[in-house]
């Protein structure tokens, strides 16, 4: 059953001059509404994802009053949804992931989404907040490794890196709204107790991500992994052209099969790592990239843009609306990043990403020494958006879909679980520590380290990341295994 790389030169063509010749068929469309579907619905926990960690950056303005918040306390209530909240989620949702299946995974994070939400909206004092935020945390962490290996692994490999951008539109989306929603319940409420109100609207969406996911499939991939072959090629067929279901169903089959006996012979993930020197080296690489992710200090952007705002000489009220343009930036320029993917590859993307936010973070540094001024907080804000702009146009647009492309099935949903742990481990710790070290240090020397991190992490890229646009998954992973990384 092996595939030749004759055969697989010979679809790849066949494929092309289908793309470009023929017009859509009824089974075409029928296979776009799928697909819109269930990138649609899917993408509701990157929502999800985007809006939870993204409100508290309002909430916080009236939760110091309400709750009377101190420095440390603040630092505990943004980051106890990261760690362990988040950490937790990403490290033990791979495994879930793989073991009961990326859908059922997806739908236990839309319960945990509903039950947080809810702990939160209505918690009486700090240490319930801290709690409820693990909860929905583990939710967000959860839903961050499988909404992408779910897109990934029923996607056409000639739209998979848009379907898995769209996860990062959503969270940009998300973002998007937290903002919105936190300037409309400043505006149109009133009293501390406003938070309570901006936190748990969040409720709607996590319920429609519930019911969406009910009218789902599984994966092909997750299905042949656990050698349900017929619902596999049934759910092939309902995502992909009839030619290109037969040819992924043999290379998915094949390497299922082979990487199914290596796991009876070795009989353990770990150990699976510890004989494939290839399949360590990929984890380690996504490791770093996911890591690497949060070293451009949009978490900043996210969660103290308000407070960095309000500090520079703004007014609260202000600096929530600054906060909302800079929301809507990142929904705009995700599409852009989307576009891009479109005919750039995944790697100059990301060294053009990476550079943009170093220069930017400088910038921002030197903003810092100006005497306070209105041109000062403008000149802040503007270099706010400028990171932004370069993670969200260029890395973030391609950071999950290189994760979900290049571990093997064998380890993906482990792997992808490990590196989204990474992110979440990296993401907790700087939001804990930033503004403790703004005060301590100050804030240029802050954003001079973020300067340094982020030209460390171009020379990683240039260095360690493969080019995996325009090929599947199996075809990748052929590649990987013999050595071959562009």
């Amino acid at each position: 059953m092996r595939l030749n790389v004759e055969e697989v030169a010979m679809h790849q063509r066949s494929r092309e001059r289908r793309d470009g010749v023929f017009p859509a068929s009824d089974e075409a469309r029928a296979n776009k509404r799928f697909l819109r579907q269930l990138t649609a619905i899917a993408t509701l926990g990157a929502l999800l994802f985007g809006f939870d960690t993204g409100v508290i950056s309002g909430a916080l303005i009236y939760l110091r009053e309400d709750l009377r918040l101190t420095s440390v306390a603040e630092g505990l209530v943004v980051a106890s949804l990261l760690f362990p909240g988040a950490t937790s989620g990403a490290l033990l949702g791979g495994p879930i992931a793989d073991r009961f299946g990326r859908r059922a995974s997806l739908i236990s994070c839309a319960v945990l989404f509903a039950v947080g939400v809810l702990a939160c909206s209505l918690a009486p004092d700090v240490a319930t907040l801290v709690v409820a935020r693990v909860v929905l945390g583990f939710a967000v962490g959860c839903a961050s490794v499988a909404c992408p290996l779910y897109l990934a692994e029923l996607a056409p490999s000639s739209k998979r890196g848009r379907m898995v951008a769209v996860n990062q539109l959503m969270i940009t989306v998300g973002l998007f709204l937290s903002f919105s929603s936190n300037v409309l319940f400043d505006q149109f409420a009133h009293g501390p107790a406003v938070w309570r109100y901006m936190i748990g609207i969040a409720i709607i969406p996590a319920i429609a991500f519930f019911l969406g996911m009910l009218s789902l499939p599984d994966t092909p991939r997750w299905y042949a992994g656990k050698g349900r072959l017929e619902q596999c090629r049934e759910t092939l067929a309902r995502a992909h052209s009839a030619e290109d279901a037969e040819f992924e169903y043999r290379q998915i089959v094949e390497i299922a099969q082979r990487e199914t006996n290596e796991a009876t012979i070795l009989w353990t993930m770990l150990r699976v790592l510890g004989e494939q020197a290839w399949m360590r080296r990929l984890l380690w690489i996504g490791i770093v990239l996911a890591v690497a992710q949060q070293t451009t200090g949009i978490n900043v952007v996210m969660y103290y843009a308000p407070t960095v705002l309000e500090e520079s000489g703004m007014t609260g009220s202000a600096s929530l609306v600054a906060s909302l343009a800079v929301g809507l930036e990142q929904v705009l320029l995700t599409f852009v990043g989307i576009w891009l993917l479109g005919f750039m590859g995944r790697r100059k993307m990301m060294l053009f990403g990476f550079f943009g936010v170093a220069v930017s973070h400088g910038l921002l540094a030197m903003s810092y020494l100006l005497p306070e001024s209105t041109l000062r907080s403008y000149l802040i804000l503007l270099f706010m958006v400028g990171v932004s702009a370069s993670m969200v146009t260029f890395v973030g647009s391609t950071g999950f879909v290189v994760l979900s492309e290049i571990f093997p099935l064998a380890i993906r949903g482990f792997a992808m679980g490990a590196s989204i742990c990474g992110l979440w481990v990296a993401n907790s710790l700087i939001s804990f520590f930033f503004p403790i070290l703004a005060e301590g240090v100050g804030s240029v020397a802050v954003f001079v380290g973020f300067t340094g991190l982020n030209l460390l992490v171009w020379l990683f890229v240039f260095r360690a990341i493969p080019e995996t646009k325009g090929r599947t998954l199996e075809e990748l992973e052929a590649d990987f295994r013999s050595g071959r990384k562009d």
